[in-house]
């Protein structure tokens, strides 16, 4: 039989975690429901006790850690996470754990699809917009939703990953993840609605937009710095290079070199250039290695 766990993370749902607990379920009754709480000032881990949830906690202030948490002491063969604020379509958790396993799969993602035009705040759905067009450049992602908190899992995607990230962050590193490893990943539409009256985001548009910037320009740079490093080497040779055009059409007017300062620049930006490219090349036969590791480790799990 298929072990499923519906994982829970939760800050401050106390108005909301009941009906969560209760909704998912009645479209899994055999699975085990973790409410994992990270250190809420409210009722929430007595709400969740009270719904019949397995209540757990995480000191740690953050969303990351939560996850990590809970993919280290959970033993399931599917996982299912979603977040403890009651906007997420509970009726297509059974589609989104069969979807999984019939199609053998490692991740599948609920992208979300807001019934009222409040659902979404406006600089969150912007924000949203912006970074998966960045996941896209970056990565050559055709992710839709990349920041959805409703996904299933399987246990090699759950035990394979190293969760490395503390906040809200953790949505977007577990696309990477799946990208870099090329990992078997669907889509699936789910109904996205207002919060429950009383509750509120605890994500905030540009404190957690700023992290998750960084987040996303980090994971570049671990998991493609030769092109990384190649931009930044195109970038200082150019400038390299039009300097030195300067000094040289000067030098073969007159037969002196008067911008010392220029010649000296130049001579600097070229070096720093090439040494940006070879630096990318040593990066990138690490992370090659790395994802390697990664992968073997994935096989295993």
């Amino acid at each position: 039989m298929t072990k499923i766990a519906v994982l829970i993370p939760c800050y401050n749902e106390g108005k909301a975690i009941y009906k969560v607990v209760n909704d998912f379920r009645s479209q899994l009754p055999e699975a085990d429901i973790y409410v994992y709480d990270n250190n809420s000032k409210d009722n929430t881990s007595a709400e969740a006790t009270r719904a019949g949830a397995i209540v757990r906690f995480e000191s740690r202030q953050g969303k990351g850690h939560v996850v990590r948490r809970m993919f280290c002491d959970i033993e399931a063969d599917v996982y299912l996470m979603v977040d403890g604020d009651g906007t997420y379509d509970f009726t297509r958790a059974r589609e989104l754990v069969n979807t999984l396993l019939a199609n053998q799969l490692d991740m599948v993602i609920g992208t979300r699809v807001e019934k009222t035009s409040t659902a979404h705040r406006t600089g969150h759905k912007l924000g949203n917009k912006l970074f998966n067009l960045a996941l896209k450049l970056l990565f050559q992602s055709d992710f839709k939703d990349i920041f959805s908190g409703y996904r299933a899992f399987s246990r090699r995607m759950v035990k394979s990953f190293p969760a490395i990230s503390n906040g809200f962050d953790i949505e977007t590193e577990l696309s990477v993840h799946a990208l870099n490893l090329k990992l078997s990943v669907k889509e699936v539409e789910t109904d996205f609605f207002d919060r429950i009256a009383g509750t509120q985001s605890k994500l905030s548009t540009f404190k957690d937009g700023f992290k998750i910037g960084l987040r996303m320009l980090s994971l570049f740079k671990d998991f493609r710095p030769f092109l990384l490093f190649s931009l930044i080497s195109t970038i200082l040779v150019s400038l390299g290079l039009y300097l030195g055009v300067i000094v040289i059409q000067e030098f073969l007017q007159t037969g002196l070199v008067a911008r010392i300062p220029s010649a000296l620049l130049c001579v600097g930006l070229m070096v720093l250039g090439f040494l940006s490219f070879a630096c990318g090349l040593i990066l990138d036969c690490m992370s090659n290695q790395r994802r390697e590791n990664l992968r073997l480790h994935y096989l295993r799990s």
